[in-house]
C-alpha cells in the first residue's frame, strides 16, 4: 500500500463507495466502472469481509486494513487475552496495531514503534477512527527507538516478523526481524519486564532454556495452534495452556516429561476416545492434563477412557463404538460407498490414502479415528452424531 493509496481511502468519496458495496463481491466491485478506484476499494472491501470475525471492531469502524499488515496481526480476541496490564507499555513490532489498541484498554500509556512510515500512517488513521488515544504511534525501527529512548516502561512487548524477504517462515529469535536475542539486555534495562510473540512452531523447551524464569502461554483457538508468547520476570518458569473460549490451565515445566501409558495396548473395554487439544500437543502436556482421566500411549496421540470424564477437561471426548486393527479390505467391505468422516493423530497413515483403500468419500454417514500405537495401525469407530 502506498502514501496514495492511503490519501484515497481516507477520502469522503472512497469512505462511502466501501460501505456502499461492503457486502458485494470484491471481483465485481473491481470490474464495476461507476466506483471511483474501483480496484482499491475491491481490495480494501475484500479484507473488511475478512475482517468482521478476526478484527470486528476494524471491520466495523472500516478501518483502512493493508493486505500483507492483515496477514501477519494477531486477531482481536487473541491480542485481548495477553496478560499485559501496568502503567505503560512499549510495542516495538506495531504492525498493524492489533495488540496497542488491546493494550490501551489495560495501560495509561503505550507506545507503538512501526518502520513502515504508510503502515505507521494507517495505524494512526484507524486510532482515529475507533476513539482511542493513550496510543502514541512512532516511525522508527526497533533497534533505533531502544539506542534513544530514555524513558522507562512497565512492559516491553515484540511480535517481530517471522518471514525471510523471499517469503519463508522463519523461527529462530536470531533470524527474526528484529534480533530479539541481541536486543534483549537493552530490552531489559529499559522495561520492567519483556513479553514476546514467537512463532507457533517454536518449541516450548528451548523458550524455557532461554528464558528460565519465564512464562510460556500456547494458544489455540478452533483446534489451530495460533500463538507461542513468552513472559519474562517470573519468580517460577510455568506453561500455560490457553484455549480461546473454553479455558485456561497452569503447569510447571516438569509436567512435560510426565510419562506415557507403560501396559501394552489392547482394544477392549475403552468407551471414551478424548482428542487432546492442539495446545496440549505442541507443548508436550497431554499426558499431564489428561492422564488421570485416560491412558495415553503418546502425547501426539489420543487418550482412552472406561469412564466418562469431566466435561471442562481440555480435549473432545467422543464415545468409542469398536475399535479394531487397520485391515483396508475388511473395512472396504463394510464402508464401501459411504460418506466418512476420518479424524488422525500420530500415525503416517494419511486420511487420503485412507479413504481411497476402503473405498468412501468425505461425508458424515460414519465417523473414524487412525492412530498407531506400538507400530501397530488401529481404526477406532466413532459415534458419528457426536
Amino acid at each position: 500500500m502506498t502514501k496514495e493509496d492511503v490519501v484515497l481511502l481516507r477520502s469522503e468519496a472512497l469512505r462511502r463507495a466501501i460501505d456502499e458495496n461492503i457486502e458485494r463481491d470484491p471481483n465485481a466491485i473491481a470490474l464495476d466502472r461507476h466506483i471511483p478506484h474501483a480496484q482499491l476499494v475491491a481490495t480494501q472491501v475484500k479484507y473488511l469481509q475478512r475482517a468482521r470475525r478476526k478484527l470486528p471492531h476494524l471491520y466495523e469502524a472500516r478501518c483502512i486494513i493493508p493486505p500483507r499488515a492483515f496477514e501477519q496481526s494477531s486477531s482481536e480476541d487473541s491480542a485481548e487475552r495477553k496478560q499485559l496490564s501496568g502503567e505503560s507499555l512499549l510495542d516495538l513490532c506495531c504492525g498493524l496495531g492489533i495488540d496497542a489498541m488491546a493494550a490501551s484498554r489495560r495501560f495509561r500509556r503505550v507506545v507503538a514503534v512501526e518502520r513502515d512510515e504508510v503502515l505507521a500512517e494507517v495505524v494512526r488513521y484507524n486510532l482515529t477512527l475507533l476513539g482511542i488515544e493513550n496510543v502514541e504511534v512512532v516511525s522508527a525501527s526497533a533497534e533505533e527507538y531502544i539506542d534513544r529512548v530514555a524513558e522507562h516502561f512497565d512492559w516491553v512487548f515484540l511480535d517481530p516478523d517471522r518471514r525471510s524477504e523471499e517469503g519463508r517462515k522463519l523461527v529462530r529469535m536470531e533470524d527474526c526481524s528484529p534480533n530479539v536475542m541481541a536486543m534483549m539486555p537493552r530490552l531489559k534495562a529499559i522495561a520492567s519486564r519483556v513479553a514476546l510473540k514467537l512463532s507457533p512452531l517454536f518449541d516450548v523447551e528451548e523458550a524455557l532454556r532461554l528464558f528460565p524464569h519465564a512464562e510460556v502461554e500456547v494458544v489455540s483457538m478452533a483446534g489451530e495452534c495460533k500463538e507461542l508468547n513468552l513472559y519474562t520476570g517470573c519468580e517460577h518458569s510455568v506453561v500455560r495452556v490457553a484455549i480461546v473460549g473454553q479455558g485456561e490451565w497452569h503447569y510447571a515445566p516438569e509436567a512435560m516429561s510426565r510419562p506415557t501409558a507403560m501396559q501394552r495396548f489392547t482394544p477392549e473395554g475403552w468407551r471414551y476416545l478424548l482428542i487432546p487439544d492442539v495446545a496440549l500437543q505442541k507443548s508436550r502436556l497431554v499426558v499431564a492434563a489428561l492422564g488421570s482421566y485416560a491412558s495415553i500411549w503418546s502425547n501426539n496421540g489420543y487418550g482412552f477412557a472406561v469412564d466418562a470424564p469431566p466435561e471442562d477437561i481440555p480435549a473432545r471426548v467422543l464415545p468409542i463404538v469398536s475399535i479394531e486393527r487397520y485391515r483396508p479390505k475388511e473395512l472396504k467391505r463394510a464402508l464401501k460407498g459411504l460418506g466418512v468422516d476420518i479424524l488422525k493423530r500420530d500415525t503416517q497413515l494419511s486420511v487420503d490414502a485412507v479413504r481411497k483403500a476402503i473405498g468412501v468419500h468425505a461425508g458424515a454417514d460414519r465417523r473414524i479415528a487412525i492412530t498407531t500405537i506400538e507400530r501397530e495401525n488401529w481404526v477406532i469407530e466413532l459415534d458419528a452424531y457426536l
